[in-house]
């Protein structure tokens, strides 16, 4: 989340790019010549040919997907192209907000990627529940890891029968290994390139009958919850949810030289991990899905974090966002400026939210480097209303 500022004079574009997630690198990027696991090339298949929707044909009448599609425009600031599949979304009456935001980085398409999936939602029937999810890549590669980490993790955790049931912090922890295991066998049929290359992955469903919120990520997309510290809603708080998977943190460090990589400071703003006797990966970040040497030889790890709060009625808003909104603001800022909008200007609000951060780039870096900006927000007392037993 938020770094140290730059000088007054502004960084150069090289020093301002050692910001962002990959650090320089020395490796050729070559594949392993692994043998390709037929399970998961059976299972890749199965979960590109699936219609996400056709998955829950039995549950709910009202239902719909809507995220972001592969889009290789250079403009920066541009709007990612997004998908809405079922039902259409009103954005007025679905307290739901997004936008995903082309950086400041004329080599690479906006690598960030974000999907919602919503059973039910507003005087939900019994079983309805959402899914939303950020996946923020990098490395040369890294907008096709988060892609195909998007398209397939929320199709492999509706297939587990765990799902909404007591076992889900063990049902998440076992998908992200999976979703990794996939990466990796995509990467050697030449799917995708994720040896040096992968993505953040933060997912939170939140069980409309229950009223329970599961969070589960890896890196650093962080998500915040925005509440009311009193009955009256007079006043807002942030509370983030996830941690920043970062080297330098003491149990971070532990387990990558356990492993054999090795945390170096890059002299400007990042803690960097590196293999024992190289200078790969190079990543700013101790958790990742993809990044297959930085996995093999460097102890990066795809194991979420996990945990589930109850939703009260104190309970406002659910930003999930990737590190471009985070680096520059903290959590109760988003929370305030998205606070001033109601939820029938969900849309308005994420774009506000997306501008603010845009501007402290280019204020904090001199013009030289803005990340990808996504943010996905939820009006928490709009989408599932009402609350039961409230």
């Amino acid at each position: 989340m938020g770094c140290c500022g730059s000088s007054a004079n502004g960084p150069t574009p090289e020093a301002a790019r050692r910001r962002l997630s990959v650090g320089h690198v020395d490796k050729d990027g070559n594949e392993t010549n692994e043998a390709i696991n037929e399970d998961d090339r059976g299972l890749i298949k199965q979960l590109g040919e699936e219609d996400i929707l056709a998955m829950l044909k039995d549950t709910g009448d009202r239902k719909f997907s809507i995220g972001s599609d592969q889009d290789d425009g250079k403009t920066s600031f541009a709007n990612k192209k997004a998908v809405n599949t079922g039902d259409q979304v009103d954005t007025a009456t679905s307290g739901l907000g997004y936008t995903c935001r082309k950086g400041l980085k004329p080599e690479s398409p906006n690598q960030d990627s974000w999907t919602i999936l919503q059973v039910g939602g507003e005087n939900a029937e019994a079983g309805g529940f959402s899914i939303y999810g950020v996946f923020d890549g990098h490395g040369q590669k890294g907008h096709d890891v988060s892609n195909f980490v998007k398209d397939s993790l929320p199709k492999l955790i509706l297939k587990d029968q765990r799902f909404k049931t007591a076992d889900m912090p063990a049902m998440l922890k076992d998908c992200f290994k999976k979703m990794q295991n996939l990466v990796a066998t995509a990467d050697r049929m030449k799917k995708l390139s994720a040896q040096m290359a992968g993505t953040t992955c933060s997912v939170a469903i939140l069980d409309h009958e229950q009223n329970k919120l599961t969070v589960a990520h890896v890196a650093d997309s962080t998500i915040v919850l925005g509440k009311y510290k009193d009955k009256g809603h007079t006043e807002l708080e942030a509370i983030a949810l996830t941690r920043d998977h970062k080297p330098d943190l003491k149990d971070e460090r532990a387990r990558i030289e356990k492993a054999g990589g090795r945390v170096v400071f890059d002299g400007y703003a990042n803690h960097r991990v590196y293999a024992k006797n190289g200078r790969y990966p190079g990543l700013n970040m101790s958790r990742c899905l993809g990044d297959l040497m930085g996995h093999a030889d460097a102890g990066c790890s795809a194991e979420p974090e996990v945990s589930e709060r109850k939703i009260d009625q104190e309970d406002h808003v659910l930003l999930v966002c990737s590190d471009g909104v985070w680096e520059f603001m903290e959590p109760i800022e988003a929370v305030r400026i998205v606070s001033e909008f109601p939820p029938a200007k969900a849309m308005q609000a994420a774009e506000r939210l997306a501008k603010e951060a845009w501007d402290r780039w280019i204020r904090e870096e001199g013009g030289a480097v803005v990340d990808d900006i996504t943010v996905v927000l939820i009006y928490l007392q709009h989408v599932n209303r009402p609350l039961k037993g409230a």
